[in-house]
Parts: C-alpha cells; structure tokens; sequence
C-alpha cells in the first residue's frame, strides 16, 4: 500500500520544473540551466557536524546531552548547529514528556526528503524519486516491538502500520510500561483509513521479556526511562510522540490530536519500513556475494 494513501504521509515530495516540454518531448532551456551555487539543503546539510547531527537523529530522536557525547564536541557548538538546521526545518524540538527541562530532537525526514529531491531536480531533472510499487504479503524480515506508557493508542496504531505497510513482512507487535484499555479514538483514527484494530488488547511489557526482536521502539519519553533490555540486543530507537491523550487536558477535542499523531505515525513507520527493507536486502545480497 503506498504511504501516500495512508493519512496523507508525510509531505508530498515536490519536483521543481522539470523542464520537460511535454508537447514536443523536447527538453527547454531550464533543464540546462547552470546554477551558480548549491541548493541550501545541500549547504546547510553538508557541514560535516551537522550531518553528524542529522545521521544520529535519523537514528533516533535524542536530547542534546546524547547528541554532543555521540559527536564529541562541546554542547554550545552542537546547540548552535542544531539552531541552524531548526532554522532550515530540517529538525524541531519537543520538551521531554519525563523531565520538563530536557528537549528532544526530531529530525525532520519528510522534509529532508523534499528538499534532497528538489536538489536532485535542480542538478538535473531526471533525479525524481521513482515511486513505489504496492507491497504484496511477503516472509517476514524482521521483529518489532513498539512501546509506550499505557498501550493505548500510540504504540497501537504504530503495530497496525507497520504490518499493513511492510505488506506483513514485519511481525509488529506492541506493548505497554502501564497498559490501559485501548482508546476508542485510536479506534475511530485507524477505522476512517480502513484499519481495523477494534479486537486489539492492551497488553504489559512484561509479556515479551524474553522474546527476541531486531527493532524496540519506544514511542514515549517515559517508557524509555523504564525499557527493559531484550536478548540478543535488538536495535533501540526512540521517538518522541506526544500522547494524544493529553489533548483534553489542555482544552482540545482528543480527535484531531489522534488525528495528528496517526499521521507522524504513518511517515515516522514507513520510512522505518523502507529502512528495515533496505538493510534486509543489502544483508541478503553481501551474504550472496
């Protein structure tokens, strides 16, 4: 099922003039045109830090004080790089759901790969993305375990996605620190998208301890604190999503903020999908080599 069928996924990938005359098949002068200097994706992204910056939080969300032991580097240099690609939009910022003075760092990567492709086109205009082919049912190539505080929505919605847009080649299952009953506007979120997961069950983390994953993703600041480790040391990976849960107390319908979570939901697990396919495939084809 392509992403973009699914909540909108991320944003639409923008393809600059192409500078293709459609009517005579011919090529116009803008897709011969010279430019004098880079994209500023490409300026702002190239600095050696902060591609460092970038390549950590592709990895997973952190707080500055794991970004600056990852890079080396003293944190007044790294906060000001960070302010630079928070400028460029390539990162945001939320405060940390488990200590109100820490901050995690997103990265931005439907934004990234907007601009990465419109300075492909602006190299030259064939350098589009190829769009990809619906996913039939297929083996499965991995294990993941999503987790946040009650199992109630958040790591809920991100077991159905995963499933259904790895076409079942990842066996996705999710659990809780402090399970509570599913909530019914996770429920109502997936259903307006065809997914039904009405007969899920919230369930502890515990039920899992001792069985084996490649992936762990903890979908909650708090539940990170708390993660226990699972045999045979699974990648961990941590994104900081807000509880749409929350909404309420702060005078907000809960609909559109499950609305909204599904939605980075949706993008944050595809590219995890799109991930996990790609590193299953380079394995596969290093051990045929």
């Amino acid at each position: 099922m392509r992403l973009s069928r699914i909540f909108a996924c991320g944003s639409p990938v923008r393809n600059p003039s192409s500078g293709f005359d459609v009517s005579s098949l011919g090529v116009s002068t803008a897709a011969v045109a010279v430019h004098s200097t880079p994209p500023p994706f490409l300026r702002l992204a190239g600095h050696p830090l902060r591609w460092r910056l970038l390549s950590e939080l592709a990895r997973s969300d952190r707080r500055v004080g794991e970004l600056c032991r990852l890079a080396g580097r003293r944190q007044s240099l790294v906060s000001y790089h960070l302010r630079q690609l928070r400028d460029g939009g390539l990162v945001s910022m939320r405060r940390s759901a488990a200590d109100g003075r820490d901050t995690y760092y997103v990265l931005e990567l439907s934004r990234c790969r907007e601009l990465l492709t419109g300075a492909g086109s602006s190299l030259h205009p064939a350098m589009t993305p190829v769009e990809r082919e619906e996913r039939s049912p297929a083996q499965t190539i991995a294990r993941a375990l999503f987790l946040c505080t009650g199992n109630s929505a958040r790591s809920q919605m991100a077991e159905a996605l995963a499933s259904l847009l790895s076409g079942g080649a990842i066996e996705a299952v999710s659990a809780g620190s402090h399970p509570k009953p599913l909530h019914p506007d996770a429920v109502s979120v997936m259903r307006k998208q065809g997914i039904d997961i009405s007969g899920h069950r919230s369930k502890h983390v515990s039920e899992f301890r001792d069985q084996r994953f490649h992936y762990v993703i903890t979908l909650c600041d708090r539940v990170r604190e708390v993660c226990p480790e699972f045999p045979g040391g699974p990648v961990t990976i941590h994104w900081s999503v807000p509880d749409p849960t929350r909404a309420a107390a702060a005078g907000e319908g809960t609909l559109p903020a499950f609305e909204r979570t599904a939605a980075e939901l949706c993008a944050r697990v595809g590219f995890l999908v799109e991930a996990i396919e790609h590193t299953t495939t380079s394995r596969e084809a290093t051990a045929h080599a």
